[in-house]
């Protein structure tokens, strides 16, 4: 296996104590290493467990092999990067005291930026990248992320989320690339920015050696869990293998050619059999046929989803997922009653010790490849970097270049975009035309994001002001009544609109109108002023024949992070609209699910539609 073939660091080996000579092979160090371990130590090293439970005896006396914050487990609130990075240490200085030595690794879902750090640099979601169609833009987002990643010390990311959306009444529509798997496998290329590009000689399914500015990555969720019946979450995909490969799985080859060194399970069921126990899936394809071998993780709480109530017969969770082949499990709380009852089940002969051995291989080898063993703590030097102009830079080039233009003038001869930046007055509405944290959308600073100035950024409002000219009188009134027009005239109205913030089943709709009054606020301003309207959404919303027929131009704007002024720089003119409908815009919730492949395409705007406004230079 020439890929997993050095060290990967310093440090000084011993010839009888082969896994501590980072000169040795990786699958020697493994080997070694595994053939020292005791049964518990294996399966600790199985476990994975949240922040808030970690104590020094679970990593010094137990070896717990993982922790992980969830969305919005912080070390403490408002924590910066230097005390995420004491909290990391801390623990890796307890695992480096357990009987063997063997570090842990800490996981976070740094899903677009570390979005669990506050004040780092929040990217647009998937959905917008998608938009983008710019796999060399989601390459440099991944290298960018890594490093603030690595700057707390966390050494994996719960990215990139490959799911295929067919649906946009899926909750995490927004975490998707696109409805287009052709879309999907082009944008994987943010795994290389993450783990580093693969060696020339690299096997693909085999982790490679990462450097010390990477982090693991994990392609997620395998798989189907964009395709389930009317998009609910955790929901049922019903397909053919074949199709299931064809729309589903290929991005995976992609992110396995790249050599990711761990993939998150579903938790959701293909043909009514839950993802968490499917062996045929996620061992005789995904290990056997596709080649996998880093290490498959389950889902949050995934395996207690296993039968109802959750967790009801646990020992029944456990048999079925770690036969099934999934190698590490996201517990996250009740470990100590996972470690007895999965010992219990190797004993008692349920669980072959050839499948322990197997996943606490993979889970070794991952951490060999990331050099973990010899570097093993947070690099300091890495702080300053987190929210650095260079990274806020690439930040705004994503946002300009995921928006797209759906309609510009009421008159195709006349657009009405770009802006004049010296108009005498200019009228800014709309809920989310000053609000940092639906700018974002979920997964940032918590689970299902916020709304306010949740963290550090630029809003949308605060860009107009920064792009227009000095004399240039910009009102805001967020929802404006009769008396806004009575005695001022507007040269024209900028109305920012969309999606409160959400993740997985908190975002399932049935409806797709937009929320908020976005609608009344629209109608009432672009039946008085000339209006450019900007939605902020995971996915497109209705926008009713007598809404498209007052407003003069419709921008798409997904959810684009931080840097508000990657809008404005399109808007007035600065740079041209270069994103693309990475989704299908339907009419109706009634016409769902409607993708560009089905034979009765009737879409208000199709998949890969974009105007431009036809400017020279930029």
């Amino acid at each position: 296996m020439a890929t997993a073939g050095g060290g990967g660091g310093g440090g000084s080996g011993s010839s009888d104590v082969l896994f501590k000579d980072p000169n040795q092979p990786v699958e020697i160090r493994v080997q070694d290493l595994l053939s020292r371990m005791t049964l518990p130590e294996k399966v600790a090293q199985m476990a994975q467990i949240e922040r808030a439970v970690v104590s020094p005896t679970a990593l010094t006396e137990l070896s717990i092999g993982s922790v992980l914050s969830s969305g919005g487990s912080a070390p403490q609130p408002c924590a910066s990067a230097l005390q995420w990075a004491d909290m990391v240490d801390a623990m890796q200085r307890c695992a480096l005291s357990s009987r063997l030595g063997i570090p842990i690794i800490y996981s976070t879902d740094a899903v677009h930026g570390h979005n669990n750090l506050l004040h780092a640099t929040i990217f647009p979601h998937n959905v917008g990248l998608g938009a983008t169609r710019d796999g060399e833009l989601a390459r440099r987002i991944g290298v960018a992320t890594a490093l603030e990643v690595r700057a707390t010390g966390i050494h994996c990311t719960f990215a990139p989320c490959v799911a295929v959306c067919r649906d946009p009444r899926w909750g995490r529509c927004y975490e998707s690339f696109s409805e287009d798997t052709k879309i999907v496998r082009a944008m994987t290329t943010i795994v290389s920015g993450l783990q580093g590009s693969p060696p020339k000689d690299h096997l693909p399914g085999y982790p490679f050696i990462l450097g010390s500015k990477n982090v693991i990555a994990c392609a997620k969720h395998f798989v189907g869990d964009g395709g389930t019946h009317r998009g609910i979450n955790e929901g049922n995909t019903n397909c053919s293998f074949q199709e299931l490969e064809k729309i589903h799985i290929m991005p995976y080859r992609d992110c396995l050619d790249q050599g990711v060194c761990t993939i998150m399970a579903s938790y959701s069921s293909w043909n009514d059999r839950a993802l968490h126990s499917d062996r045929y899936l996620l061992t005789d394809i995904l290990k056997e046929k596709l080649g996998f071998k880093g290490f498959l993780i389950s889902d949050w709480e995934g395996i207690d989803r296993l039968t109802w109530p959750p967790g009801s017969n646990y020992r029944y969770c456990i048999s079925a997922s770690v036969n099934a082949g999934i190698d590490m499990i996201m517990v996250p709380h009740r470990y100590e009653k996972f470690l007895e009852d999965l010992v219990y089940l190797v004993e008692s002969g349920e669980i072959p010790m050839s499948r322990i051995d197997d996943a606490v291989e993979r889970i070794l080898r991952v951490k060999f490849v990331a050099g973990l063993f010899e570097q093993p703590f947070s690099d300091r030097s890495l702080t300053s970097i987190v929210r650095c102009k260079e990274h806020l830079e690439l930040a705004r080039e994503a946002v300009r270049k995921s928006l797209v233009l759906l309609k510009n003038g009421k008159d195709p001869n006349k657009p009405f975009l770009p802006l004049d930046k010296n108009a005498r007055r200019i009228l800014v509405s709309g809920q989310h035309a000053d609000d940092i944290g639906y700018q974002c959308g979920g997964w940032t600073i918590t689970w299902y994001g916020g709304s306010g100035r949740t963290t550090a950024g630029t809003s949308i409002l605060h860009a107009i002001k920064e792009a227009v000219g000095e004399k240039t009188e910009v009102t805001y009134e967020q929802h404006p009544s009769e008396d806004t027009f009575a005695n001022k005239e507007f040269s024209f109205a900028i109305v920012i609109v969309g999606e409160v913030a959400y993740a997985e089943i908190l975002g399932d709709r049935s409806q797709l109108n937009i929320p908020l009054g976005g609608a009344e606020v629209i109608s009432r301003v672009a039946s008085k002023v000339p209006t450019v309207v900007i939605v902020i959404s995971g996915r497109p919303l209705v926008f009713k024949p007598d809404l498209m027929d007052k407003i003069d131009a419709l921008v798409a704007a997904w959810l684009p992070g931080t840097e508000g002024s990657g809008v404005t720089d399109v808007l007035f003119g600065d740079y041209d609209f270069q994103g693309l409908l990475p989704v299908t815009w339907f009419k109706s919730v009634s016409h769902l699910p409607m993708n560009a492949d089905h034979p009765s395409y009737d879409p208000h705007f199709p998949l890969g539609f974009g105007l431009k406004m036809g400017l020279n230079g930029n």
